[in-house]
Parts: structure tokens; sequence; C-alpha cells
């Protein structure tokens, strides 16, 4: 097992790591919309939010030697399914591949994040 961490990715806000190599797969924690060096919420909207988390993940998967393009799947979380197409709209321009995903309404997400995005790829 190899731990993944990096600083062009949000530090933990929790008792957990950004990720961690076992294999030949990548494991993620969920990213939310942080900004990396402030660790406020970047972004007002969904979509908005989305592209932050987005970026958040591509750097923890290129910390540990993978990409966007080898992700294999993908659990997202939203804090309204009313954002489920403006949502699927940023996801579908960085994710061509279409990863196996499955979304999911939740109650509430850290720092009121409207989405959250974790991911395991392939190195």
């Amino acid at each position: 097992m190899k731990l993944i961490q990096t600083d062009a990715a949000p530090a933990a806000i929790g008792p957990y790591s950004q990720g961690f190599v076992v294999g030949n797969l990548l494991w993620t924690s969920g990213q939310i919309p942080l900004c990396p060096k402030s660790g406020d919420i970047v972004g007002k909207t969904a979509a908005e939010q989305a592209e932050q988390c987005i970026k958040n993940l591509k750097a923890v998967l290129e910390a540990g030697g993978s990409s966007l393009a080898k992700v294999i799947k993908t659990t997202c979380f939203l804090a309204d399914m009313a954002d489920f197409a403006a949502f699927n709209e940023v996801y579908a321009k960085h994710f061509t591949g279409k990863p196996a995903r499955s979304c999911f309404a939740v109650k509430a997400l850290p720092k009121n994040a409207l989405c959250e995005i974790e991911a395991v790829a392939e190195l």
C-alpha cells in the first residue's frame, strides 16, 4: 500500500488520506470543491463546484501515477438532485471514457458543498 499526498489538492479535513495505491489501482477519497491553498469552497453553483472537485480529483490521481482517463469507477454525491443535469454536463466534459458511476443525493456534504466525487483508477 502506498499513501498518496499532494499539495495540489486540498488537505484532508478529517482523519483520512487523499488516496492510496493498492496493487495497480488508485483509490481516492471524495473531493469536494475546496481551494487547495485557502481551504475555501470554490464556486456558487453545482457546475462551478463540480469543476473544482474534478481539478482536485485530477491532482490526486496524477500524484498517484494515474489520470482522469484511467478512472474506472466514480461515486458522486449531490446535495440536491435538482443539480443532476448541471453536474452531468461538467462531468461529461472531463470523464470522456464514461467510467462506471454511482450518483446519490445526500442530506449534506462537508462544508455545505453542493457535490463531491471519489474515484478508483488504474495506474
